[in-house]
Order: structure tokens, then C-alpha cells, then sequence
């Protein structure tokens, strides 16, 4: 019952503070400008995921699930709350956007919460030793930046996070980790919450306070369940969660490397971008790649169930499925000159 109100609370708190924080938006100039890259075609607000953050906090505040144990995480979240709010408000280049995240990534590590070790199908255990400390940081950042990456349409974002955290925080409670929980449960509320005004069509955009506070809430709850040592919360499990994102991050970078840009270099190649290019509409798109996730996740959950066997069929199915994507999306596709072209000649959507 207290988890019910825990997500109630959050959500209401969401839906009322996010009006507000969409006049600050406007008043202090953090709006986003329509250009070729991206889809919507009017000046939007941008600073939305601050009322994620406040919504949580509120929450947290209130039902206190243990603070002194969730120091890092706090402490974290405010400082990559912070760096989203300078980049929405201001704009930052990537590597003080990056800095903010590696702070964030280090201050959350020195608390004690760390990727020590990986369970495997069968039972054995990898320990991390002295690599764990990198090899925390990395992940944090890396999901960090895959939320970041797949924020390209109305509602994206927030919907996928949405449910990957459905599926951390029902393996959660099936440990029975309160703190997790209630993290999981409020997360999940305020995202909800504001949601409700981010959906297609969008009022307001999350902004990078939005997806980098969500993507490091995602990513260090995952870690949570590593650090409690608990067994079916192998790395892949998360990984398999979170497919979508890192999958459409992966072939970005590789996109990158591949045509010599810059890895922070935008283009229109993304997952979102790709499907649309097929004739899908915004909203179909976005409720396309909602189902994908749920898939994965649905993928994940049956994988913490199953037997060696098992979890490798529901492994080759996945590479399978993310093959499909590749063909049928072309995601990593090196022909971008003909589909640019296409697109200055107004023959794809903006």
C-alpha cells in the first residue's frame, strides 16, 4: 500500500509542478529551436525533467527509504540535475557536459556503490576487484548518454524509461529491496506524471535535465540491485532491459567512426528517425519502439527465470531481433548521401 501512495504522490506532484516549470522555461530563454535535424517545428520549452527531479525529491523526502544509505545517489542526481539545467538554460559543449556526468559517476562510486562483481547463467561469478571502480563509472555514464541519445521524439524518452523501470522495480520487489523500490516507484511516478504533458503531441521537453537525470537514476538503480548481491541481477540483465537505448547508441557511435565525425556529432540516423523514414507516423513510432522495449524487458524478466538453455535461446533471439532492426531500420547504413539528399528535396518528414 505504501508503494501505491509512494507512485500516487509522485505522480500528482509531477503533473502539477510541470506547468510551472514550463513558464520558467520560457521565461529564462531553456527552449528548443526547430532546425532540419529535428522533428518539431515550433520553439518548445525544454527544462521539463526538472520536474522529474523535484518530483522525486519530494517523494524521497517524504517516505525517506533510507537517505543516509542513498547519499551517493542524491548527491549525484543533484549534480547531474544541475549540469542538465546549465546545458537547457545556457548550452555546454560535450565535455563539460561529460565532466558533470563523470563527476556525478565518481561522487556516486566513493559512496560504495559499485559494479563488484557479475553472475552468469550457470551460477559462477566474475569479481571485478580494482576494476570495478572504472568499470561503475563507465557504465554510468554509458547509460547516462543512451537515455540522452534516444530523446529525439515527443513522449521517447520518458516512455522507454518508464519501462525499464517497470521491470527493475518488479525484479525488485521480488527481492524484496525497499530501497530500490522506492526509488524505482517514485522514478516511476514523476516520469509518468510529466509524461502526461510530453506525449505526442508535446508541450514541453524533457530536456537534457530530463534524460540525464533519468538515464543516471536508471543506471545506478541497476547497479543497486549488483551491489546487494543478488543473484538474477547479473549486468545482463539491465543491459538486456535498456536494449533499445544502448542498441541505438552503439550504431551511433559506430555510425560516427565509421563517417569520421565526432562521436557528440548529431545526425538523423537514429532508431526514431529511421522507422519514421518508413512511413510510420510520430505517434506510431514512438508507440513502436514503447513496444520493443517492453519485449526486451519482457525478454529480461523470463531470462532471470530461466535455465542455462534457456537464457541462451532468449540471448540468440535477441541478436536476432537486433539484427532485424538493422536490416529493416538500416541503422549503421553507410549510404547517407541519397537519403540526405532526399531529405533536403522535402521528400521525408522534418
Amino acid at each position: 500500500m505504501e508503494y501505491i501512495i509512494a507512485l500516487l504522490l509522485c505522480f500528482f506532484i509531477a503533473v502539477s509542478i510541470t506547468p510551472l516549470v514550463k513558464k520558467l522555461a520560457l521565461k529564462i530563454g531553456a527552449v528548443d529551436l526547430p532546425n532540419s535535424r529535428k522533428v518539431h517545428q515550433q520553439v518548445m520549452p525544454r527544462l521539463g525533467g526538472l520536474a522529474i527531479f523535484i518530483s522525486f525529491f519530494i517523494g524521497y523526502t517524504i517516505f525517506h527509504p533510507g537517505i543516509l544509505d542513498a547519499w551517493p545517489v542524491l548527491l549525484g542526481a543533484t549534480i547531474i540535475c544541475i549540469t542538465g539545467i546549465l546545458d537547457d538554460s545556457r548550452g555546454l559543449s560535450y565535455k563539460s557536459k561529460l565532466f558533470g556526468q563523470l563527476l556525478a559517476a565518481i561522487v556516486t562510486v566513493l559512496g560504495g556503490i559499485r559494479i563488484e562483481f557479475i553472475t552468469l547463467p550457470f551460477g559462477d561469478r566474475i569479481e571485478f576487484d580494482y576494476l570495478a571502480i572504472p568499470l561503475t563509472i563507465i557504465w554510468i555514464i554509458a547509460i547516462t548518454n543512451a537515455i540522452n541519445f534516444i530523446d529525439g521524439l515527443d513522449g521517447l524518452a520518458a516512455g522507454v524509461s518508464s519501462i525499464a523501470l517497470i521491470t527493475i522495480t518488479g525484479l525488485a520487489m521480488t527481492m524484496v529491496d525497499t530501497l530500490m523500490v522506492f526509488m524505482g516507484i517514485m522514478m516511476l511516478g514523476s516520469t509518468l506524471g510529466f509524461l502526461v504533458y510530453n506525449f505526442h503531441p508535446a508541450k514541453i521537453f524533457m530536456g537534457d535535465t530530463g534524460s540525464l537525470f533519468l538515464g543516471y537514476m536508471i543506471s545506478v538503480i541497476s547497479v543497486l540491485g549488483l551491489y546487494k548481491n543478488v543473484a538474477i541481477f547479473s549486468l545482463l540483465v539491465p543491459i538486456i532491459i535498456l536494449g533499445i537505448p544502448i542498441l541505438d547508441t552503439t550504431f551511433a557511435i559506430i555510425r560516427r567512426i565509421i563517417h569520421k565525425k565526432p562521436i557528440s556529432a548529431p545526425d538523423k540516423f537514429h532508431l526514431h528517425h529511421c522507422i519514421i523514414r518508413l512511413g510510420f507516423t510520430h505517434k506510431q513510432t514512438v508507440i513502436t519502439i514503447y513496444a520493443l522495449s517492453a519485449l526486451f524487458s519482457l525478454a529480461a524478466i523470463v531470462f532471470t527465470r530461466s535455465t542455462l538453455w534457456g537464457s541462451t535461446i532468449i540471448i540468440i533471439s535477441l541478436i536476432l531481433l537486433v539484427e532485424l532492426i538493422v536490416e529493416v531500420t538500416g541503422l549503421i547504413s553507410v549510404n547517407y548521401r541519397p537519403i540526405l539528399r532526399l531529405m533536403e528535396n522535402g521528400k521525408h518528414r522534418k
